[in-house]
């Protein structure tokens, strides 16, 4: 069992590196659209044919198999938390992608995060429970998604800027714990020779669409540290507590292990907050648009070129 949840967590951890690299791709491909902050379907059909979503897409799959597997062999309470590792990666990718340096300001909420998650998955692991969840979890968990998913799809509809960012990607996070769970049942109707419920599957397949697609919009509206921030967030919040909540794999936590537990998401959640907050800083003065050396050069010298102060003369 211990040897399961092991490879779990390894198989999580690459996929959150997957999960890294696709959203930095794909950011960029959607913000190169032009389209503002909606991102229209003609132009998500034009990013087909772009070959950085494309690959961000492939970033994206691979991701999604490495964690479907994970979350099938190990308990979600572990399995999820580690997709934390995705938001630190992200945080390094866009410093690289600026031409930021880590500072320590922007090291410590990494730091903090990896620590706090860590610890969680540590206490979390020697505290599961096999219990087999009953067939009515899926309905549960289907209704407390839609639920969500109209909360923040609605907000995310009537709003722009970063509360559309913020609302849209909180939706992908939400669609994105429910395929988790899904998952995990499915894989324990199966392990138990048990009836699955047709719901399960149908419900995965619309949850990736929407998922997808709430991601993509809140692409187009903020950047791209945010949205992973409110994935790294939401969505093991809503699979871990349906994990708990609907699956009993907590059953046989004790009070001083749930408290220690509590204190440590605590912890990696103040940590991913500082890094939104860091990132968000950086960005409200910004287009969204990434500007490189050889631009910078290009506007400084265009400004050299037209300051009346300038010797047009030479001398």
């Amino acid at each position: 069992m211990m040897e399961l949840t092991v490879l779990a967590v390894a198989l999580a951890a690459l996929g959150a590196c997957c999960y890294a690299g696709a959203a930095r791709l794909q950011h960029t491909a959607v913000r190169a659209t032009g389209d503002g902050e909606a991102l229209k379907l003609a132009s998500l059909l034009g990013l087909l044919r772009d070959r950085r979503w494309l690959l961000g897409m492939g970033l994206l799959v691979g991701g999604t198999v490495l964690h479907a597997v994970a979350v099938a062999i190990g308990p979600l309470i572990v399995v999820q938390p580690v997709g934390v590792l995705a938001l630190v990666l992200a945080a390094v990718l866009d410093a690289r992608q600026t031409g930021e340096s880590l500072t320590a300001q922007r090291i410590a909420p990494v730091l903090t995060a990896t620590l706090g998650m860590g610890l969680f998955v540590a206490f979390a692991a020697g505290n599961t429970s096999g219990a087999l969840a009953p067939l009515t979890a899926v309905t549960d968990a289907l209704l407390i998604t839609l639920g969500l998913l109209a909360v923040f799809g609605l907000v995310g509809a009537l709003s722009g800027g970063g509360l559309r960012c913020l609302a849209l990607g909180v939706a992908g996070g939400v669609a994105y714990g429910l395929i988790s769970v899904l998952i995990r049942l499915v894989a324990q109707r199966f392990q138990s020779g048990g009836d699955i419920d047709p719901l399960a599957p149908a419900g995965i397949v619309v949850a990736l669409v929407v998922g997808g697609w709430c991601v993509q919009q809140a692409y187009a509206s903020g950047p791209s540290h945010m949205v992973v921030a409110c994935l790294t967030v939401i969505d093991p919040l809503v699979a871990v507590g349906m994990g708990v909540g609907l699956l009993g794999e907590a059953a046989g936590t004790s009070p001083a292990v749930a408290v220690a537990e509590l204190a440590c998401a605590a912890v990696a959640l103040a940590g991913v907050a500082l890094i939104a907050l860091h990132g968000n800083k950086n960005s409200s003065s910004s287009t969204g648009r990434t500007v490189g050396p050889a631009e910078n050069e290009r506007v400084l010298a265009a400004a050299h070129a037209t300051s009346p102060l300038t010797d047009r003369t030479g001398s």
